[in-house]
């Protein structure tokens, strides 16, 4: 066996020491996480509530798609209060996001707070629910072609009721624009069909009209003047699913749940639920997490500088109780 000399073996001990050292080193550091990629911007949004189902999807699929895009979101509810909305596209400008996304608590209101957004140059999107100020700039909207999913709501109801005809009412949301162009598209249905009746047939008369503005505890009071009102009431459109659960409650409560049909319209999952109980005949559903990420798409894509199209509807489909039957994320 070869010995090394002292005089040797010190040098040669050193030099391992500092190739371990090195190693060690250089495990460390593949062992640090990257740091996080910049943000290419942020996207601001605001809703007319996060108490609905609805948009808390759309909040989370604008979140998910921007996080692919490298675009942070700030998402916030402005709880049916266009005046707290306002605030709120103020603050945005403030804070100097890239493209601000509104889904408005007054459609004609929130016009306001939309040119000052276009004064700061920042441009805006609306989502599920339009601007109705002409002199607002909106660079495309992106939600249900609620005209559609209105006639939609209306052949349901011709075919829950058949050929008898009879009163009904609707629960309505007059001051939010994809709410006006559900109830007009339904009434079409139903003019058409009362159009088409023979002289001295049935026809189906719209009693009234009454807000419901889309809010469970507020249908349900109307529901019930309604039925105090009508007592031979046969049918209800209800404009989304809280309404129609409202509706249900006051049918329930006064023992009338199988004398009228409700339609209602959204397909949140508590409204499914009621359609496989036979508590709600049908809904022409929405897609959510479609009109969130199509937002966020369309805004990626603007400030990229591609052109993108000023309205760009989303097509609504009926659910009736052979989907809920077959829906298995159901009880």
């Amino acid at each position: 066996m070869i010995r090394l000399a002292p005089l040797f073996r010190r040098p040669l001990l050193m030099a391992t020491a500092l190739l371990l050292a090195a190693c060690g080193k250089k495990n460390e550091t593949s062992d640090t996480p990257p740091p996080e990629p910049e943000s290419r911007g942020l996207i601001a949004a605001t809703c007319l509530t996060l108490t609905n189902p609805f948009f808390k999807t759309i909040q989370e699929a604008m979140e998910a798609e921007a996080a692919e895009h490298g675009y942070d979101v700030l998402f916030l509810s402005g709880d049916y209060d266009v005046a707290k909305q306002r605030n709120q596209v103020k603050d945005f400008i403030v804070r100097g996001a890239d493209a601000i996304a509104i889904n408005p608590c007054d459609s004609k209101a929130i016009g306001a707070a939309i040119k000052e957004a276009n004064d700061a140059g920042i441009p805006v999107f609306t989502f599920d629910i339009k601007c109705q100020d002409p002199g607002a700039q909106v660079v495309s909207h992106i939600g249900t072609n609620n005209h559609q999913g209105g006639q939609l709501a209306g052949e349901a109801m011709l075919e829950a009721l058949g050929e008898s005809g009879g009163e009904i009412i609707i629960l309505d949301f007059k001051a939010v624009e994809s709410c006006l162009e559900r109830v007009r598209g339904f009434k079409e249905v139903i003019d058409r069909f009362n159009k088409s009746r023979p002289e001295g047939e049935a026809k189906i008369e719209i009693v009234a009209e009454l807000p419901g503005d889309g809010n469970k505890e507020k249908s349900l009071r109307a529901t019930e003047d309604a039925l105090q009102a009508h007592p031979n009431l046969i049918g209800i459109f209800a404009i989304n699913d809280p309404s129609g659960l409202g509706a249900v409650a006051a049918l329930e409560k006064a023992g009338k749940q199988d004398q009228v049909t409700i339609i209602a319209f959204d397909g949140q999952p508590e409204g499914k639920q009621a359609i496989k109980d036979g508590k709600i005949y049908a809904d022409p559903i929405q897609f959510p997490e479609k009109i969130g990420r199509e937002t966020v798409k369309s805004v990626v894509a603007y400030l990229s500088g591609e052109d993108v199209p000023s309205d760009q509807p989303i097509d609504s489909a009926l659910y009736r109780k052979a989907d809920a039957e077959s829906d298995a994320d159901l009880d």
